[in-house]
């Protein structure tokens, strides 16, 4: 590799940087991650699953791994002061392919970890990043692990090494924000009440004056009975206001030398269960604290950082492994591409124009649920709930997609593509979802015509026939009522069958769309055009 021992250092093995690793090595780079912990942790930190993160699962080929031992969640149960007052029911449009879950997060990285291993890398644990330096060609890391210390040379480093992170120290970013005054605690329980299966709990106690003195959340976990459960620390177990949690001002995260007892969960069970209950068999449990800050910047040259090493805050709504491993998903096919030579000089710098407005939002928003709750939320309950979903993250300001005009109807350069189904193909008996033709696929050209002999087909398939192998796949789309070849067609066909691809994508008339590796819509071109699909490939790729 030309003087380079590795492709691509990861540092740090949480569902964020796993993701990264795991979509290098899919597209061949090669890549190590390393994590400073001798072994994963048996931690449901995170449980939430976004339906976003799932349909990345999805592409990533790893969903039906993750639908095997996830379950659903379903809604919330509100109680105050024992009697309910609310109850938020997860619901979302028809087309959108999956709902919510959840699912521990030492689960999701042993899941991730596992497709990892499919394509030969392993974590080395027990090894830390000391140092590093940069330079125009690539990144000098100095490592320290069980064999010793090691000097490596690397094109790109991408620190996912969570809030206290080495990576965006070495970088000197601005973290700017701050840390809530309260402490909560955690533990995984079982608890044998009747409540409706699939629903989180918020049970909140207000005193004779009307504010709220105690607070309890549990989420649903799999196996019977089991939750998740946080809650304010009681002043017996509450710490004196003289640590950060990692030495760096940073108060973020669990808190070590603290394990409340299963006497302390059971105490506020008592005082805010909604019904009598004890909790059983603790699997583990923590004191943590929450911090909002985000970084000036997703990165400096060829180093990056993603997840919690760039963004923290409350985890209210399950916002932030999510959008951690859309961080990820987001940067490693651009660095796949930088890797290879054939990127254009502003693909990997894109990163930080099109992540680090998610991250700033994210942050906004759950600081002000939490302080104000969801239901205060100014935006109508169907868009805040595709919104926490993350189904409307978009790009629409990327310096990357190819603009144009907007239409009214159907999602717009930069916004994510959405799945249908009813596409039907000559050679499957049953309809298809769009989903099915992007998995595992890099770009990938939609073609909406009338027809298959639509005349901009011969030179579309002449573009594509002309490309590297792999860097651009390509269907045709036809309306209900289009014209089916009568003989080899230039393009595989499928037909809009129940209309669902013409009133999703908004197309009124024929139209390209370029879907890009991450899912979202990097073109929209109409009427169609292989010079159009070629200006948009012209800004990714080099060649």
């Amino acid at each position: 590799m030309n003087g380079y021992a590795t492709d691509v250092l990861i540092v740090g093995a949480g569902p964020v940087g796993l993701t990264a690793a795991v979509e290098l090595r899919r597209r061949g780079v090669a890549c190590r991650i390393v994590d400073r912990l001798p072994a994963r942790l048996p931690y449901a930190k995170a449980v939430g699953i976004q339906p976003r993160t799932l349909e990345v699962w999805d592409r990533m080929g790893l969903v039906r791994a993750a639908l095997d031992v996830a379950v659903p969640l379903r809604g919330q149960l509100v109680y105050v002061n024992g009697e309910e007052r609310g109850r938020l029911e997860l619901s979302l449009p028809p087309e959108v392919p999956y709902g919510f879950a959840s699912l521990p997060q030492y689960e999701t990285e042993r899941l991730l970890e596992e497709h990892l291993a499919r394509f030969g890398t392993r974590i080395e644990r027990g090894t830390e990043l000391v140092s590093f330096d940069q330079d125009a060609d690539g990144v000098t890391g100095r490592l320290t692990g069980p064999d010793g210390e090691e000097e490596l040379r690397t094109r790109f480093l991408v620190g996912c090494d969570g809030a206290h992170s080495a990576v965006r120290k070495g970088l000197g970013l601005a973290f700017e924000g701050g840390a809530f005054p309260e402490e909560y605690m955690l533990a995984d329980v079982r608890i044998g009440w009747d409540l409706p299966y699939g629903y989180a709990v918020r049970s909140m106690h207000r005193d004779a004056e009307g504010r709220v003195d105690g607070t309890l959340v549990c989420i649903p976990l799999p196996g019977p009975g089991r939750y998740r459960v946080s809650m304010n620390v009681p002043p017996g177990l509450a710490a004196p206001r003289d640590g950060d949690g990692g030495g760096d001002g940073v108060a973020h995260g669990l808190q070590a030398g603290r394990s409340p007892e299963l006497t302390h969960v059971q105490g506020v069970l008592d005082r805010l269960s909604p019904q009598p209950v004890t909790a059983t068999d603790m699997r583990w449990s923590s004191v943590f604290r929450i911090s909002h800050r985000i970084v000036d910047r997703y990165g400096d040259g060829r180093v990056f950082v993603a997840g919690d090493a760039a963004h923290i805050h409350p985890p209210t709504g399950a916002q932030g492994m999510n959008t951690g491993i859309q961080d990820a998903w987001n940067l490693a096919w651009k660095l796949a591409v930088a890797v290879g030579g054939r990127a254009q000089p502003g693909l990997a710098a894109s990163y930080d124009a099109e992540r680090r407005p998610v991250g700033e939002e994210v942050v906004g928003r759950t600081v002000r649920h939490a302080a104000e709750g969801v239901q205060a939320d100014p935006e109508d309950p169907a868009t805040l709930m595709m919104r926490e979903a993350q189904l409307l993250v978009g790009y629409r300001d990327s310096p990357i997609v190819r603009t144009s005009p907007p239409d009214g109807a159907g999602p717009r350069p930069g916004d994510r593509a959405p799945d249908c189904g009813g596409l039907l193909g000559d050679v499957p008996s049953y309809p298809l979802r769009l989903y099915d033709l992007l998995r595992e696929r890099e770009h990938v050209l939609l073609l909406y015509a009338d027809g298959a002999q639509d005349p901009c087909v011969p030179a579309l398939a002449e573009l594509i026939g002309g490309l590297p192998g792999g860097r651009l796949a390509a269907y045709a789309v036809l309306t209900e009522g289009g014209t089916a070849p009568a003989g080899a067609a230039a393009l595989p066909v499928y037909r809009d069958g129940r209309g669902e691809f013409r009133r999703l994508y908004g197309a009124a008339a024929p139209t390209a769309f370029v879907v890009r590796p991450d899912g979202h819509v990097g073109a929209r071109i109409s009427p169609p055009t292989a010079e159009g699909v070629a200006a948009y490939l012209a800004g990714i790729f080099r060649d």
